[in-house]
């Protein structure tokens, strides 16, 4: 049986590589893109770009099962309003989103479609979080600081891959205070340090340091191409047409829960 997907941002970096990645399988099938550039231009297979305003009505009509999306917060929010509207299952990798906006999109999907929502899909990211999960919980008392680095267009900052770091620490610690950068004079106390990087065409780096009396561990996470992102979104996407409605997240997909 094919899985019909829609695919929003499609003229995108993300877009693209997912669209890609579909089409690497006989099981799938892109049925609609939509972008706000390049409306009506070929995707191929008979599919053209469509308007995110005419989202609700091509989603009924090519049939789609799921539609991922890695845009932008406004644009998602949205997007998984008219999907869910419509009964279309979501996977959603944008990230930056207010706790208002999660909490619209959450109304708007439980009960109607499944949707796996997540700030990673890389299947090392996934794997990085249980571990750092683990080291905070062995290594008590050790001061903990959280690095990231991006290209110099990501809008968010922390990633949405460090700030879900900070929440899996700060859950294994019980640590509740978080510091973003440190400038000017004062001791640090025992909080958790934030550093975000921006330059240059940087995909992802990601890595917790744990220090304490001499000796220091570093677990680290380094993507060098979309792909293993645009991978685990079409996994999570074949994943999600076969679950009840709900919101799930990539540990979800892989099975670690």
């Amino acid at each position: 049986m094919t899985a019909k997907i829609a695919v929003a941002g499609s003229r995108g970096r993300m877009g693209q590589l997912i669209i890609e990645e579909v089409r690497r399988f006989d099981d799938l099938a892109l049925v609609a893109g939509f972008d706000i550039l390049g409306i009506g231009d070929p995707l191929g297979g008979g599919v053209a770009v469509s308007d995110p305003s005419d989202m609700g009505e091509v989603l009924i009509r090519s049939g789609a099962e799921v539609l991922i999306d890695f845009t932008i917060p406004a644009a998602t929010l949205e997007n998984v309003q008219t999907a869910s509207q419509e009964g279309v299952n979501l996977v959603v990798g944008t990230t930056g989103f207010t706790p208002d906006q999660r909490r619209v999109m959450a109304s708007a999907i439980e009960g109607r479609v499944a949707a796996v929502i997540s700030p990673n899909y890389s299947v090392g990211v996934n794997l990085f979080w249980r571990l750092i999960d683990e080291a905070a919980r062995s290594l008590s008392g050790y001061d903990i600081e959280v690095m990231e680095a991006h290209h110099r267009n990501k809008m968010d900052a922390p990633s949405g891959t460090a700030a879900e770091a900070v929440r899996v620490l700060a859950e294994a610690t019980g640590r509740d205070g978080v510091v973003y950068g440190r400038e000017g004079q004062g001791l640090r106390g025992d909080e958790i340090g934030v550093h975000a990087i921006r330059a240059g065409d940087i995909v992802g780096d990601h890595t917790v340091l744990f220090a304490g009396p001499g000796e220091r561990l570093e677990i680290k996470h380094q993507a060098s191409s979309r792909q293993a992102f645009a991978t685990g979104a079409v996994r999570a996407a074949r994943w999600v047409v076969a679950v009840p409605a709900g919101i799930y997240s990539m540990a979800d997909v892989l099975g670690q829960k």
